[in-house]
């Protein structure tokens, strides 16, 4: 028997003194899996005061948005927009290197694309 896995986690991680938000991404992402993360998303940023937020999105396990999820990732890009000081991408594919350049037209904070979290974790740090 075979499942299909799909999904978003969240979760805050630490790396010395400095505190990020960390995203998984897994298979192909829904609108309902986005019904889901983003009240969290919201609710994790509502919680802290003038925040100023550095990402780690985790895209090695990614295939891709359904047309709906794809426009909902842009509207919660767009809604904390101002929140996002660093946003590092890492993954193994082409066209995630593509979505880095894309996302950083409309996001305030830098966006970066990587092969490996080493490289990402170090770009945030810094």
């Amino acid at each position: 028997m075979t499942f299909e896995k799909h999904g978003l986690s969240i979760g805050i991680e630490r790396v010395e003194n400095n505190f990020f938000l960390k995203l998984k991404a897994i298979g192909t992402l829904t609108h309902e899996d986005y019904k889901v993360i983003t009240p969290m998303i919201d609710s994790a940023l509502a919680a802290v005061k003038d925040p100023e937020v550095n990402v780690l999105i985790d895209g090695t396990e990614l295939e891709g948005w359904e047309l709906r999820a794809a426009w909902d990732d842009f509207k919660l890009g767009l809604k904390h927009n101002n929140e996002f000081k660093k946003i590092a991408i890492y993954g193994n594919k082409h066209w995630q290197e593509i979505t880095e350049k894309v996302g950083s037209w409309f996001l305030s904070g830098d966006v970066k694309y990587f092969d490996n979290s080493d490289d990402a974790l170090l770009w945030l740090n810094n």
